[in-house]
């Protein structure tokens, strides 16, 4: 990456050392370097590196955005008018997206009403559920190097559907989630990891729905459901008496299950608590058992990443590399419920989890930030 468009924002400690200095401090990321998208409550957002203990204040003001999700040095935001874009966060560059109301769907229409929009059910014109931009949940893919390919895939927080497009559509197209042309076991979202073309969704009772979204399919659909034949009932994770017995004796203060897909296209299920007493957070990985026999034998627990890393904003593993500060075998975490972001379970907690050491680092200047929301991401 060539010149960012990044500041640094100087603390109070440095003000005067750094004072003739500050407004030529920029930040030189490397590509694939880990950095923290973080948005503040009064000082708008701000690019976070871990390396530096560092805040760099961006060129252009993101501050009335709302950050849905991250493809290498892009991100998917959304307005308070309920209006997309993608945009490069170390330039002025920016793409707009179809207009929220374009959504063309079988059983569900949105009506524009004001900034907010009415989903209405297709039979019952009368009535319908009024979201906002907060109620917004989304994911992105972007191909740098194919020509700028994309994938926008969002979904109002409780809705019965997601909303798609890919680059050149001028309209989201319908994924549904429940209905009559839906199995029942793949009603409902709790997550959602989007690779490529190809949309992974960890439904409501517990099974991986997996879909192709690259379009031109035999039968003529906008997608495709691969799902592989075998269920993927993921039960509830087992854990040690040692550790049932810990969480019983503590406060535990917050939980979540989401998903991940390794580079080899492996689903795992992850699930994450953080105790009260200690401020230890703890992770737990589970992959689909080859030699299952019974629900009760689904899932086996998955002990190590290897040399892979894996950022769970994204949904996704990168090969661990020391020279770009990517730690092997770790956890790289924001919060653990970005579909469903329910509040009994939406702590913030940025940190790197290390499942050798069963250690938890956290960064000390993004405490004291008063930081409301955040985003590991890797810039292209």
């Amino acid at each position: 990456m060539e010149r960012s468009t990044l500041k640094r924002r100087s603390s109070s400690s440095d003000l005067e050392s750094a004072k003739a200095l500050r407004s030529s401090l920029i930040l030189r990321p490397k590509v694939g370097s880990p950095l923290v998208m973080v948005c503040r409550e009064k000082e708008g957002c701000g690019v976070y590196k871990p390396d530096e203990d560092r805040v760099y204040e961006t060129k252009r003001d993101f501050s009335g955005y709302r950050f849905l999700g991250s493809s290498g040095k892009w991100f998917l935001v959304v307005d308070s008018g309920m209006k997309f874009y993608i945009i490069d966060v170390f330039s002025e560059e920016m793409i707009d997206l179809p207009p929220i109301e374009s959504f063309k769907g079988t059983l569900f229409r949105l009506e524009r009403l004001g900034e907010n929009v009415r989903n209405i059910l297709v039979r019952n014109s009368a009535h319908g559920l009024v979201n906002t931009a907060e109620d917004l949940r989304g994911r992105l893919w972007v191909d740098d190097k194919n020509g700028g390919d994309y994938v926008v895939v969002w979904s109002f927080q409780m809705s019965e559907y997601f909303g798609f497009c890919k680059k050149g559509d001028d309209h989201y197209r319908e994924i549904l989630k429940r209905g009559k042309d839906v199995h029942w076991q793949f009603r409902g979202a709790y997550d959602m990891v989007l690779r490529g073309h190809n949309l992974y969704i960890f439904v409501v009772r517990e099974f991986i729905r997996h879909l192709d979204l690259s379009g031109g399919h035999v039968d003529g659909g906008d997608f495709k459901d691969v799902s592989e034949s075998q269920a993927f009932p993921l039960s509830t994770p087992v854990l040690s008496l040692d550790e049932r017995k810990r969480i019983k004796q503590d406060k535990v203060i917050s939980s979540s299950e989401s998903i991940a897909v390794t580079r080899s296209g492996q689903v795992l299920l992850v699930y994450t608590y953080e105790l009260n007493s200690e401020r230890q957070r703890m992770f737990h990985l589970y992959k689909r058992n080859p030699n299952v026999t019974s629900h009760a034998t689904a899932i086996v627990e998955v002990d190590s990443l290897g040399d892979e890393a894996l950022f769970l904003d994204l949904g996704t593993t990168v090969p661990a590399d020391h020279s770009l500060g990517i730690e092997p075998n770790s956890i790289y975490f924001t919060r653990g419920d970005r579909i469903r972001q329910e509040e009994s379970s939406s702590c913030l907690d940025i940190c790197v989890f290390n499942l050798t050491t069963k250690t938890t680092k956290r960064f000390p200047t993004l405490s004291s930030l008063n930081v409301k929301d955040a985003h590991w991401f890797l810039p292209s």
